[in-house]
C-alpha cells in the first residue's frame, strides 16, 4: 500500500509540472511579480495542482474501494464466526488527504488576488494625477528652427497602407517565394542613410511551408523606400532564423522569453542597422508608478534575426541606429496623460482649465537620422481645432511642444479632398512639413485601388488655402501661389534657370499614372524631367530638337531638373537643304 501511494504522489507531481511548464510555454509571463501575467499564471498553477490531486484522489479512492470491498474484514458471522467482508468506514473515505491542499491552495489563490487589487489601487490615476502627466516631459521648440525646410525630392509619400500594396506587388513577381512565404505586415519606419524606409521581413506561408523551409530561415525582408516608391526583396547570405512566424524556440517571443526570463517586454519591432543586417528590437518595460502602473521604456534588447545573437542595452546606449523604441500607442498614452492632469485629478472632470489631447491620429517625421512621432493637441472643450502640435524622438522620447492654431489633420483631409472631389480622392493623414516657415500640412491622395495620384499642401493655420498638383513641385507651387509667395518661392536651393539647345536623347515613362519625359541636351550632363502637364509639345519630343525651357534645379549638385515649362523651337531636320 505504501509502495502504490508514493508512486502516486511522484505522478501527480509530473502531470502538474508539465501542465505547469505547457502553460509557461504559451503564456510567456516574465518570471517578475511587476508582471500581471506571472500573478494570472501563478493562479492558473495553483488550479492545475489542486485539480490534479482531487482528481488523483477520486482515483485512488475507487480504487481502494473496490479492493477493500473484498479484502477488508469488517466483522465476523455471529453464527460461524467466519469473517465479513466489507467496506472500512473509516478508510474508505480520509478527506484529510484532499482537504489541507485544497484549504491552502484556496488561501494563497486569495493572496494573489488581493495582492493584484492593492498594487492596482495604488497605481490608479486619481492618487498619482501629477505623477502620469511627469512620465513624459515637454519642452516648448521653435518650429522654424526645429523643423528645416527640406527639399521636394525628399518628401515621404508611402504610408503604411501604399507600403503594404508595393510590398506585396513585389513578393508577387518572385514566383519561386510566393507559394512559399508572405509578408508580415509590420512595416516599421526607420531611417536608412538618411532616407525614411519602410521595413518588414517574410514570413511562413502556414506550418507546412515552414517545415520544408525552417532549415534555411527566411530568405529576405522588404524595403519602401517613401520618397521614391522603390521597393526592394533584400536577398540574406543567411536566412532569418527567429521571428515571429516560426514555431516552437526560434518564435521570437519564446527565445526573448527564454534568453531573458525576468524582463518585461514591450512590442517587438523590426529593424536594421546600417549594414542591413536585420535585427529585432524589443523594448523592455518598467513602471514608474506603484507596482504595475506607469508603463515606461528602461531599455532594449536587440536580436540578431539570423544569428541569435542577442545583448541588452539602457536606454542611454541603445545605439543610433535605432529609430523605433517606444511605440506610437504608448507616446499617445502617455502625451494625453500630461494633457489631461496638468491641473490636478478633478480638473480633468469638471473644470477641465488648461486640459488637452493629442488628435485622432499621428504620423512620422524624419529628422536628423532620428524618426519623431507627429500629433496635434487640441483642447477638450474645443476640439475643432488645434492649439498646436508636438514632435517625439521615438528612440529618445525628447518631446517638443509647438504652440500653433490652426485646423486639425482631419479638417485639412476634408480641406485637400475638397479640391479634387470631382475625382473622388482619398487623403492620407497629413505630414507636418516646413513650407517657407509656415507649418503646412502634406497629404498624399490615392484613387480606389490604394494608388497615389495626387499631392496636397495645405496651411495649419489657414486650412482653406490649398495647393494640389500631380507633382509635388507642382503642388507646392499652386500651395505657395494660393499663399501670394510667388515672388519668395524661388530658394538657394531650388533656383529657377533657363536653358536651351538641343535634345540629345529623350524617354518616357508612366509615374504615378501620368506620362513623364526625361530628356538630356547636347553637352549637358544634366537629366530634364517633365510631366505631360506641363506642355501639350511634349509627346512630339524627339532627339534633336531644339528646345527652350525654364527649369528648377534638384538633385544632388542640381544632377536633375525639374521642367516648369518648355517649347520647341526647332523640329530635327528643319531647315535643312533636301
Amino acid at each position: 500500500m505504501k509502495h502504490r501511494q508514493t508512486v502516486s504522489v511522484a505522478g501527480r507531481i509530473l502531470v502538474s509540472l508539465a501542465l505547469i511548464f505547457l502553460l509557461f510555454y504559451i503564456m510567456l509571463p516574465a518570471v517578475n511579480l511587476h508582471d500581471q501575467n506571472f500573478i494570472i499564471f501563478l493562479i492558473i498553477s495553483i488550479l492545475i495542482v489542486l485539480v490534479v490531486n482531487f482528481l488523483s484522489y477520486v482515483k485512488n479512492f475507487l480504487s481502494d474501494l473496490g479492493q477493500r470491498r473484498r479484502t477488508v474484514v469488517v466483522g465476523h458471522d455471529p453464527i460461524t464466526g467466519a469473517p465479513v467482508y466489507g467496506v472500512n468506514p473509516q478508510e474508505a473515505a480520509n478527506p484529510v488527504s484532499l482537504a489541507k491542499p485544497l484549504k491552502y491552495g484556496f488561501i494563497l489563490i486569495a493572496v494573489l488576488v488581493v495582492f493584484m487589487a492593492l498594487a492596482s489601487l495604488i497605481g490608479i490615476k486619481f492618487f498619482n494625477a501629477s505623477r502620469y502627466r511627469d512620465l513624459i516631459a515637454i519642452t516648448d521648440g521653435d518650429f522654424t528652427a526645429d523643423v528645416s525646410e527640406i527639399n521636394m525630392n525628399q518628401i515621404p509619400v508611402v504610408d503604411r497602407d501604399t507600403a503594404s500594396r508595393l510590398g506585396s506587388r513585389k513578393l508577387g513577381e518572385m514566383s519561386e517565394l510566393v507559394s512559399q512565404f508572405e509578408i508580415q505586415e509590420h512595416y516599421t519606419q526607420i531611417n536608412y542613410h538618411q532616407t525614411p524606409y519602410r521595413v518588414t521581413p517574410l514570413a511562413y506561408a502556414d506550418p507546412i511551408k515552414w517545415l520544408f523551409n525552417q532549415k534555411n530561415g527566411l530568405p529576405a525582408y522588404i524595403t519602401v523606400n517613401m520618397v521614391t516608391q522603390d521597393t526592394d526583396l533584400v536577398w540574406l547570405e543567411s536566412g532569418m532564423r527567429y521571428s515571429p512566424s516560426e514555431y516552437f524556440f526560434r518564435n521570437i517571443y519564446r527565445y526573448l522569453r527564454f534568453s531573458y526570463p525576468t524582463l518585461m517586454f514591450d512590442q517587438v519591432s523590426f529593424e536594421i542597422d546600417d549594414n542591413g543586417t536585420p535585427y529585432w528590437v524589443a523594448p523592455v518595460i518598467t513602471y514608474r508608478i506603484g507596482w504595475w502602473s506607469g508603463k515606461d521604456i528602461s531599455g532594449a534588447v536587440l536580436v540578431d534575426a539570423c544569428t541569435g545573437e542577442s545583448q541588452y542595452y539602457t536606454k542611454e546606449d541603445v545605439p543610433q541606429w535605432i529609430d523605433q523604441l517606444y511605440t506610437s500607442d504608448l507616446i499617445i498614452e502617455q502625451l494625453d496623460d500630461n494633457g489631461r492632469y496638468q491641473n490636478g485629478y478633478l480638473n480633468s472632470i469638471f473644470g477641465q482649465r488648461g486640459v488637452r489631447r493629442t488628435t485622432y491620429g499621428y504620423n512620422y517625421l524624419a529628422l536628423d537620422d532620428d524618426v519623431y512621432l507627429y500629433t496635434g493637441m487640441s483642447s477638450v472643450t474645443a476640439d475643432e481645432s488645434n492649439i498646436g502640435f508636438v514632435l517625439v524622438n521615438l528612440r529618445t522620447k525628447g518631446t517638443r511642444f509647438y504652440p500653433v492654431p490652426g485646423a486639425t489633420e482631419y479638417s485639412a483631409m476634408d480641406s485637400a479632398q475638397g479640391q479634387v472631389q470631382h475625382l473622388k480622392y482619398t487623403a492620407t493623414f497629413p505630414l507636418l512639413l516646413n513650407i517657407s516657415d509656415r507649418p503646412t500640412y502634406f497629404i498624399s491622395l490615392k484613387d480606389a485601388a490604394g494608388l497615389v495620384k495626387m499631392y496636397a499642401f495645405v496651411d495649419v493655420a489657414q486650412y482653406q488655402i490649398v495647393g494640389t498638383g500631380v507633382t509635388i513641385d507642382e503642388a507646392r507651387r499652386n500651395y505657395r501661389t494660393a499663399l501670394n509667395l510667388e515672388d519668395e518661392m524661388i530658394t538657394e536651393t531650388e533656383e529657377e534657370r533657363t536653358a536651351s539647345g538641343i535634345v540629345e536623347s529623350v524617354a518616357d515613362v508612366v509615374v504615378s499614372g501620368n506620362s513623364c519625359y526625361y530628356f538630356m541636351l547636347e553637352g549637358d550632363g544634366t537629366v530634364y524631367t517633365a510631366l505631360i502637364t506641363v506642355s501639350e509639345q511634349l509627346p512630339f519630343l524627339n532627339a534633336g530638337d531644339e528646345v527652350s525651357f525654364s527649369y528648377v534645379s534638384s538633385g544632388e549638385d542640381g544632377a536633375t531638373g525639374n521642367v516648369i515649362s518648355i517649347e520647341i523651337t526647332k523640329k530635327a531636320g528643319e531647315g535643312a537643304d533636301d
